[in-house]
């Protein structure tokens, strides 16, 4: 009786810790925004997927010149036809540039992120959109996190 007693006791104490751990838990949140814009690979991601885009915006120019400068309804048919196939290729291969270094981007600030919540402690990091009251601001050490990389 006495024994149960005792794990009764014990079993009450380590409900008890375990309640008071999560309550003290804390969250973390960052500015994902301002992260993007203080990160330089994501601007220089920026600047690459910009200037693809100029390039497929001259190379329309310049199919829109030798367009006009066809005289036959066959040429330009066939011309119409390639320019159009071309354009596709070019179109997914920078929606494809795209998409893989919004990709490469996230995972090198879910990482950074990561890091940073070990070392605060904290049991998660959300953006700042989600958080309406409370949690720690942790965007400045996720930033220096990535610019340490």
């Amino acid at each position: 009786m006495k024994n149960l007693k005792l794990l009764a006791l014990l079993m009450a104490s380590v409900v008890t810790f375990g309640c008071a751990n999560s309550a003290n838990a804390e969250v973390g949140y960052i500015d994902y925004q301002k992260v993007l814009e203080s990160y330089p690979a994501a601007q220089s991601a920026v600047k690459e997927i910009d200037a693809k885009s100029l390039e497929l915006q001259q190379y329309m120019l310049e199919q829109e010149k030798q367009y006009k400068n066809l005289s036959t309804p066959l040429q330009k048919q066939n011309f119409e036809t390639q320019a159009a196939n071309t354009l596709k290729s070019k179109q997914e291969a920078l929606m494809k540039l795209q998409r893989d270094k919004e990709a490469q981007i996230l995972s090198q600030i879910q990482t950074a992120a990561k890091s940073v919540m070990v070392a605060q402690r904290l049991e998660a990091i959300l953006s700042d959109q989600v958080v309406f009251v409370g949690g720690v601001d942790v965007t400045d050490q996720v930033i220096a996190k990535l610019k340490g990389q």
